[in-house]
C-alpha cells in the first residue's frame, strides 16, 4: 500500500509589510517571529536596548502576544566585552522574571555603524 504525504498549510499572518525586502512579523502555528529591533536615534548601548524592547513590545501586543509569552531571544551586541553588562541590566529589568526565554548573545558587526544592539524574539500568540 502507498501512502500519499498529506501537507497540511495553516494560516500565515503578516503584519508590517511595507518593507520591500521582508515582513516583520510572521505568525504561524501560534508563534510569533519578529525580524531584529534595532534603534539608530540615540548613542549608547542601555538606550539603544530600552528603545528596541519597547519596540518588541509594541509589536508583541500588535501579534497578540508579551514578553511573558517570550520562547527565544536571539541578542547581538556589537561590543560585547563592553556593552555585556550594561544590556543585561536593562534586560533584566524588562523580561518577565517567572517566564524568561531561553536566549543567545554574541557579538557582531551590525548593519550599521550607529547600531550597538539588535533584538529579535519569538514568542506565543497568547489565548484572548
Amino acid at each position: 500500500m502507498m501512502l500519499t504525504a498529506r501537507r497540511c498549510m495553516s494560516t500565515i499572518t503578516r503584519l508590517r509589510t511595507t518593507d520591500p525586502r521582508m515582513s516583520s512579523v510572521v505568525i504561524h502555528n501560534g508563534i510569533v517571529h519578529m525580524a531584529g529591533q534595532t534603534d539608530g536615534t540615540n548613542e549608547d548601548v542601555a538606550a539603544q536596548t530600552k528603545v528596541c524592547l519597547e519596540k518588541i513590545d509594541d509589536i508583541l501586543a500588535e501579534a497578540g502576544s508579551s514578553k511573558s509569552s517570550l520562547i527565544s531571544a536571539s541578542i547581538w551586541l556589537k561590543h560585547i566585552e563592553k556593552d555585556f553588562k550594561t544590556f543585561n541590566s536593562v534586560w533584566n529589568e524588562w523580561v518577565d522574571p517567572e517566564n524568561k526565554p531561553v536566549r543567545f548573545c554574541v557579538e557582531a558587526n551590525l548593519a550599521r555603524p550607529v547600531l550597538l544592539v539588535e533584538v529579535q524574539v519569538t514568542a506565543a500568540v497568547e489565548s484572548s
